[in-house]
């Protein structure tokens, strides 16, 4: 009952290292690229802060599960994480032109910013994840 499990155990924590690996650094590149800092926010307790890097947490995490699921090969996972890091990191880019306000909305705490941030994040996460074949 047990074996199909027991035999794949190796590649499952390859797997899940590798992926919680990239989102690590996925984490510090993201943090690293936005004008605040998120964590500091966090800890102050600024919800629109969480919602913003939990959504681009949650669109980044969404395309490595489709490419360990459509693909099971290890290399294939990481390249299609670094392409779902770098449209995320540029989603949050491109929003940042586009809408220069959101640079100080998010440390104000306006829990607007930090949801439409993330709901974008995750849609591009989404798209991203359909689109790997």
């Amino acid at each position: 009952m047990f074996d199909p499990v027991i035999s794949n155990l190796l590649a499952f924590a390859s797997f899940f290292a590798t992926a919680v690996l990239m989102l690590a650094v996925f984490f510090v590149l993201y943090i690293f690229i936005t004008p605040y800092s998120e964590v500091a926010l966090i800890r102050a307790g600024n919800e629109a802060a969480a919602v913003s890097l939990g959504g681009a947490v949650i669109g980044f995490a969404l395309p490595i599960a489709v490419a360990v699921a459509v693909t099971h090969n290890l290399y294939a996972m990481i390249g299609w994480g670094v392409v779902a890091g770098m449209v995320q990191l540029l989603t949050f880019s491109a929003v940042r032109l586009m809408m220069p306000v959101i640079n100080h909305s998010i440390p104000q705490g306006r829990l607007a910013s930090g949801i439409f941030l993330a709901a974008l994040a995750i849609g591009v996460g989404i798209l991203n994840a359909g689109c790997i074949v």
